[in-house]
């Protein structure tokens, strides 16, 4: 079941690249919380896609707001990726999937003719300091990248 605009978001606890406890109810009262779900680290997409938010972290981070990516990939390579393009945020790892399936983020088996049912779709979502989604999008297409400039809109209007 895919998470929609105006519901409360579902809680979860997933480790960080430095293997750091992340759950997202531990932000709620404090800061926003922009999720971005991305297929697979040291792929292009992937890569452009966090070093864009990353650029501009001072607009979708900024002090109200923690920023933190999620995907299926081991925290071990996660770190790799984080360290090697100097991400400053946490990427975490959702190595089961049941987090992406949680949010309505994940392929089904018959995404490739490899049956990789395990990867996350590329998807983001903004989550305001109550814990209600104030933005979703979810890609079908891995080759897609987010609304940037929505996803800036509504940071700016919570």
């Amino acid at each position: 079941m895919a998470v929609t605009t105006g519901t409360e978001a579902p809680d979860f606890t997933l480790f960080s690249n430095k293997m750091e406890a992340f759950t997202l109810s531990e932000h709620r009262g404090q800061k926003n919380v922009l999720l971005l779900f991305f297929p697979g680290a040291f792929t292009s997409v992937c890569t452009t896609e966090l070093n864009t938010v990353n650029g501009e972290l001072d607009i979708f981070g900024g002090d109200d707001t923690q920023v933190a990516g999620v995907s299926t990939d081991s925290p071990f390579a996660l770190e790799e990726f984080r360290n090697l393009h100097k991400f400053d945020f946490p990427l975490l790892s959702d190595h089961d999937g049941d987090v992406s399936a949680l949010y309505g983020a994940k392929y089904d088996h018959d995404f490739t003719p490899m049956k990789l049912d395990r990867i996350s779709k590329r998807s983001a979502f903004v989550i305001d300091k109550a814990g209600i989604v104030q933005y979703a999008e979810v890609l079908d297409n891995a080759g897609e990248l987010p609304d940037f400039d929505t996803i800036k809109q509504v940071l700016a209007s919570l």
